[in-house]
């Protein structure tokens, strides 16, 4: 059969295939309505990206795929639309947010016309980001810059059936005005007449959107003073070229910007928060940024607001950014189907992964290959940029790339569930893995610095799988997660982190009815309240249904727990003499209940309220014991340094308040060569504790440079604060007023939103102060 229009061959193969419009539109990814209207001719000229997905959709084979490409072309039903002759650009659009590519360009072509030989610049990127907008603003911006202007070719390296080179050598040769009389009719003659008319002449040369080197390397012919600029998705790494141009997405101001230029200035500046948020949703993307635009424009009753919420929706993203005839969609489609298999299949997997990049180890693990295997298909597709390389070893995507993966994820692997439950076990395990290398009673030589960057490496997909199990109501796996991650969430992590891990630990523990896990994980996450978000309020509430649940249960560690960190709730409030009596409450608790550990921690606590109470002797004898006793119990191994040296801090700041400054140091010496290696917020906390005795013994500019180191790694608020106030007195005393304001002023800001007695303290001493300064 001969159809005599596009829409009638579309119908047609649609039917052979025994697909509806809707089969066909879940095959490509266009709507029903698009084709709708392609198959009564209400499109008459498609774009080549829409006629290549119909293409792979309909499964047509080469000769079938020529013709049908042909008739897209053409208006006309039997005749495909002559090719353009002239090679000259497209018009340009004005650009925005790209003024930094264009000036690498216009250096690379400046530096051209002195070249001994043709320059060849590689401009790629991923799908959607302006390739091609930014070669033709180049092509005429400086054409005139070469004594034969521009030759510019579309190389169609994403249709079904590229621009051949033969094809394009033929372009060429006509645009300078070979007859077809003369026009050679061998390849090989063709050719040598392309390079012989190109040797001497001067040009820019683009060739966009290149499907690979092959496409490229036979058109590589012009002479010096020349250049070639080539634009690909794919990086083309193994052309030879003097100059690559990496093109990524749009920085959020000049998102925001474009935004306006598409959907109006005076629109975007109405609502700029959802402007930004619309922004940062398109990924700083040109193509979703303009079809968003575009969507606003032709739709004046809609808020920036409402588009910004249709766009929240991770599932519904790519349907929102779509018109009629342009889709993001689409420009991803193209990428994906040139992928190999095995590619492809890396490429649906990573989207398992929940945090923005990854390791080659996770991606292997959800793509269930050799770790070797998923490197070389990692660089496969960075090399058609759907990913990009970050730190060594690491990959990332944009959102939209993501979205788009998601998809094929869910609508091409049969066993989805059995690669979303292997991925999310193994990063669930490899974290408590990680994590419980942190127990005091760890006897495995743990590296614990291995540890601690993995966790930390991979705590947006760990956190995002721990997060699905939750949802999964997997409360087995949920729960012991929460449980290994107490001694590494001593001075790691977050704070918004531990109080997520904890509460679902709570909530965990009551579905499986196991009352000492519920009030293991309410000490924790009285803790949380306590130690690092400082809401008194809820960590006394949390407290008493801890103490209240182990007290059910008959717990006397947990209830010995509770006590624990009823003590430090009350240190915060500065009821130090309460606090003593809860410590000393745990420690005969712990004792009772035989964790020996337990009643070092509680005696040590009680030595810190004693401090705070002036009872010195009594404290430093109590901190002296508490190391004692902890070393016959751990030796010098793994974490058990951290807690030693944590003792051993209390102790040295003791001593200082004491007024014992030498022997402090020397304390404070010896806990520092115990976390020389620690990668933790312990070492802050060295260098704050001998900033304290060196101000003391008025050591002042050693004393500056200790508390200014430590002052980014504490974990604790109010310790924070309290550094920082001491730093700026420093400055006071050495004279430096105005660096004694900014650190005044640091210390005020990062006091907001913490409220407990102490910090409204140090609050009122900061304003005190800078009135004074004032």
């Amino acid at each position: 059969m001969r159809a005599t229009t596009f829409s009638e061959f579309l119908r047609f193969y649609r039917r052979r295939a025994a697909l509806t419009q809707e089969d066909l539109a879940a095959r490509t990814g266009l709507g029903v309505r698009t084709l709708s209207d392609l198959e009564r001719g209400r499109v008459q000229t498609p774009q080549a990206q829409t006629v290549g997905l119909l293409v792979a959709g309909l499964g047509l084979d080469d000769t079938e795929a020529s013709e049908f490409v042909a008739l897209a072309r053409s208006p006309e039903a039997t005749q495909p639309r002559p090719e353009r002759t002239d090679c000259a650009p497209p018009p340009a659009k004005e650009l925005t947010g790209r003024a930094s590519e264009q000036e690498e360009l216009a250096e690379c072509i400046g530096r051209a016309a002195a070249s001994s030989v043709l320059d060849v610049v590689v401009l790629h990127g991923p799908p959607g980001v302006g390739k091609t907008s930014l070669a033709i603003d180049s092509a005429h911006r400086f054409a005139c810059s070469f004594t034969d202007g521009c030759l510019y070719l579309d190389l169609r390296g994403m249709d079904p059936v590229p621009l051949t080179p033969e094809r394009a050598v033929e372009r060429v040769l006509r645009a300078f005005g070979v007859p077809d009389a003369r026009m050679p009719s061998e390849a090989d003659d063709r050719f040598r007449l392309y390079r012989s008319v190109l040797r001497e002449r001067t040009v820019l040369l683009v060739l966009d959107n290149a499907a690979n080197e092959a496409q490229v390397r036979p058109l590589l012919a012009a002479g010096p003073g020349s250049l070639a600029l080539v634009t690909s998705r794919n990086v083309l790494a193994g052309l030879d070229c003097r100059y690559r141009v990496d093109l990524g997405p749009l920085g959020h101001e000049d998102a925001v910007a474009l935004l306006a230029a598409a959907a109006g200035a005076d629109r975007v500046g109405a609502d700029q928060e959802s402007a930004a948020l619309v922004a940062r949703l398109c990924g700083g993307v040109p193509l979703a940024l303009a079809i968003a635009g575009h969507r606003l424009t032709g739709r004046t009753t809609w808020s920036l607001r409402r588009l910004a919420e249709q766009l929240s929706d991770e599932r519904e993203r790519l349907d929102v950014l779509a018109t009629e005839h342009v889709q993001v969609r689409t420009a991803f489609e193209m990428s994906y189907r040139q992928l190999a298999p095995e590619a492809a299949a890396v490429f649906r997997r990573l989207a398992l992964i929940h945090g923005p990049d990854t390791s080659v180890a996770v991606a292997a693990v959800a793509a269930d290959i050799p770790a070797a295997d998923a490197e070389t298909l990692l660089e496969e597709l960075v090399d058609a940029s759907l990913l990009r390389p970050d730190l060594p070893g690491r990959y990332s995507c944009h959102d939209l790339i993501r979205d788009y993966a998601r998809e094929r994820l869910h609508s091409e692997e049969p066993d989805l569930d059995a690669h979303r439950l292997r991925t999310r076990d193994w990063l669930l395990t490899t974290a408590m893995k990680a994590a419980s290398s942190f127990r005091p009673d760890d006897e495995g030589a743990s590296d614990l610095a291995s540890a601690d960057r993995w966790l930390s490496d991979e705590l947006a997909n760990w956190r995002g799988a721990f997060r699905e199990a939750v949802a999964d109501g997997a409360h087995e796996q949920v729960l012991a997660v929460a449980q290994s991650m107490h001694w590494y969430s001593d001075h790691r992590g977050v704070d918004e982190l531990w109080e997520e891990v904890y509460s679902a630990g709570v909530q965990a523990a009551r579905a499986l009815r196991r009352p000492e896990e519920e009030a293991q994980q309410l000490n924790f996450v009285c803790w949380v309240y306590t130690a690092r978000l400082m809401n008194l309020q809820r960590a006394m509430k949390t407290h008493e249904e801890a103490l209240r649940v182990a007290e059910e249960c008959g717990s006397l560690v947990e209830m010995a727990w509770a006590h624990y960190y009823r003590s430090g709730i009350e240190g915060r409030s500065s009821n130090h003499a309460a606090g003593v009596i809860h410590a000393r409450r745990a420690a005969e608790l712990f004792r009772e209940g035989g964790m020996s550990s337990g009643v070092v921690y509680a005696l040590s606590l009680a030595g810190v309220q004693l401090q705070r109470l002036g009872r010195f002797a009594e404290a430093i004898e109590t901190h002296r014991a508490c190391i004692a006793e902890e070393r016959a119990a751990h030796g010098e191994r793994g974490v058990a340094n951290e807690n030693a040296a944590q003792f051993l801090l209390r102790l040295a700041d003791c001593l200082t308040a004491a007024g014992d400054h030498d022997e402090a140091l020397a304390v404070a010496d010896e806990a520092d060569a115990l976390v020389k290696t620690s990668l933790s917020g312990v070492r802050a906390i060295v260098r704050h504790t001998r900033g304290i005795a060196l101000s003391n013994a008025g050591r002042l500019a050693e004393a500056r440079d200790e508390l200014a180191g430590a002052a980014d790694g504490l974990a604790d608020p109010e310790a924070k604060v309290s550094l920082l106030i001491m730093l700026a007195d420093i400055c006071d005393r050495m004279g430096d007023h105005d660096a004694a304001t900014r650190q005044r002023v640091r210390a005020l800001a990062a006091s907001e939103s913490y409220e407990s007695p102490g910090m409204t303290n140090l609050q009122h001493q900061l304003t005190a102060a800078l009135r004074l300064s004032a």
